[in-house]
């Protein structure tokens, strides 16, 4: 399957990325890690992602072969799920699950969203996981990955939580559990970065 890039980016997308570019001039960034963060940066304005975006080691490859083999994505809540469902659409039409919309009551003690994301993880282990907005979410996850006896994990999970509250021990439990990740470090992110980092990944999976 093979689509023409410029078709998936508003030309709006490509005068803005044309700006970026002038902007940021040398990095560091491989050319697929850059790819991502100026998508990133065009969803946010905001220069400092340049240097707040972390991956693990075959995270990106690892995110473009599941896209690719059509697996199921898993979003905290509904503004992420919105943010991608278009490219999606356009590109592996992936199934697109919002774990907010999975439970009506959360269970005591927990969110509603991070009772959504665990009864996810039961279902789709393997999925592509994007959290941008509830690090409780991102907590459980993590610590349910950590103490799960089985060897499957997830593809890849995205997380980039906002905040004041558990944002920066979600992403720190994130870094110390061995599953392709790309996080946001510190209290940035939220649902526009999570959207944008999993639309870039859909870009290069297209390429």
């Amino acid at each position: 399957m093979s689509f023409k890039i410029k078709e998936l980016n508003h030309p709006i997308v490509e005068q803005s990325f044309a700006i970026i570019d002038q902007e940021v001039g040398e990095h560091n960034l491989s050319l697929e890690e850059y790819a991502i963060a100026r998508r990133v940066i065009h969803a946010t304005a905001d220069f400092e992602y340049l240097n707040l975006l972390q991956f693990s080691p075959k995270a990106i490859a690892s995110g473009i072969s599941a896209l690719k083999e059509g697996a199921p994505i898993v979003t905290d809540v509904t503004m992420v799920q919105r943010g991608i469902t278009s490219l999606v659409a356009k590109t592996f039409k992936n199934p697109v699950i919002a774990a907010i919309e999975q439970v009506q009551i959360a269970e005591s003690g927990k969110t509603r969203t991070e009772t959504g994301l665990l009864k996810c993880w039961s279902k789709y282990p393997q999925a592509v996981y994007v959290i941008g907005n509830a690090p409780t979410a991102l907590l459980a996850l993590c610590q349910q990955i950590a103490n799960s006896a089985s060897k499957t994990i997830p593809a890849l999970i995205i997380g980039v939580p906002v905040g004041f509250v558990s944002v920066i021990e979600s992403k720190q439990a994130l870094t110390e559990i061995n599953v392709p990740q790309i996080l946001i470090k510190g209290r940035k992110g939220g649902s526009p970065a999570a959207a944008s980092i999993l639309n870039a990944l859909l870009i290069l999976a297209s390429e």
